[in-house]
């Protein structure tokens, strides 16, 4: 009959601390994931850009990242690091969003509460040539000039302020035309009320894209330049009274691209800074203030 196997009360404690090693060693090698996700700002705002950055183990392919039935491109910042930028709106409903986020064989949803915000109303009075309606040329260029999403990224850090006057209008202000209220309409940028003639300046480096000119068709824009700064973000400077950069130049952040003034639609001088990223008018305040990656 073999002899029944016994430890003692003295050997258990001897061996205790090597299976307390390898439990330590279980834990330590369990797996991690792989997919890691991070949200800026994590509580956004109606009209805040939402950067997604992700760091993936394997750089076979960028992650692909989508928000509500939209698919929004990831780009490479360094080896297995991407980002991806996601606009929201002050037309959107605020509430509960869902980033779903693929890569690496994984999926990652990650839950988003985007915070309501109150926008101002103004009541703009418009006669004569500032009451035109636009054209098909205007409406098309501008349009094709906010699809554009290069894949290099120009701009570096916070942007500047394109002018120094004072900002008359702020983003996403609800307006009266001549007393009817405009449905689906909010102000698409930041009004700066300087002197007639004063510098208008790059925000940040990027390639002109657009060039329009009231004298050829704009007649709402006015005398319009269009930059692409890369990756979907894009700036648009309406009313100008004169533009000193041509289509296809690179243009530095600070550098002189135009002149404030009151061509198109307008009341008075004044400088339209428009910020777009993927097609969409986001608040500009932000980059300007935090930067984004």
């Amino acid at each position: 009959m073999p002899r029944k196997q016994t430890i003692s009360t003295k050997s258990w404690f001897k061996a205790a601390p090597l299976i307390g090693i390898a439990a330590s060693i279980v834990v330590l090698a369990a797996p991690v994931k792989a997919l890691q996700v991070q949200l800026k700002p994590e509580s956004p705002q109606l009209g805040d850009t939402i950067s997604v950055t992700i760091e993936t183990e394997t750089a076979n392919s960028p992650p692909t990242v989508s928000m509500g039935d939209r698919l929004y491109p990831a780009f490479a910042l360094e080896s297995n690091r991407y980002r991806a930028l996601l606009p929201t709106t002050p037309l959107d409903r605020p509430g509960r969003l869902t980033i779903q986020v693929r890569g690496d064989g994984e999926v990652s949803n990650l839950a988003v509460s985007l915070r309501s915000r109150s926008f101002p109303t103004q009541r703009i009075t418009l006669s004569g040539s500032s009451n035109s309606s636009a054209t098909e040329k205007e409406l098309n260029e501008v349009a094709a000039f906010k699809q554009l999403v290069t894949p290099e990224k120009y701009w570096n850090g916070a942007f500047l302020k394109p002018n120094n006057g004072r900002i008359s209008s702020i983003f996403g202000v609800r307006r009266y035309y001549n007393g009817v209220f405009a449905q689906d309409y909010y102000h698409r940028g930041v009004d700066y009320a300087g002197g007639y003639g004063s510098p208008v300046v790059a925000p940040a480096a990027g390639r002109v894209a657009l060039i329009g000119r009231e004298a050829e068709g704009f007649r709402v824009h006015g005398n319009t330049i269009g930059i692409d700064h890369g990756q979907g973000v894009l700036s648009i400077f309406l009313h100008l009274s004169r533009i000193d950069v041509a289509a296809g130049d690179f243009v530095q952040a600070g550098q002189r691209i135009g002149a404030i003034g009151s061509t198109g639609a307008s009341t008075g001088p004044h400088l339209h800074w428009g910020l777009y990223v993927h097609g969409e008018a986001v608040d500009p305040v932000p980059w300007r203030f935090e930067g984004v990656e």
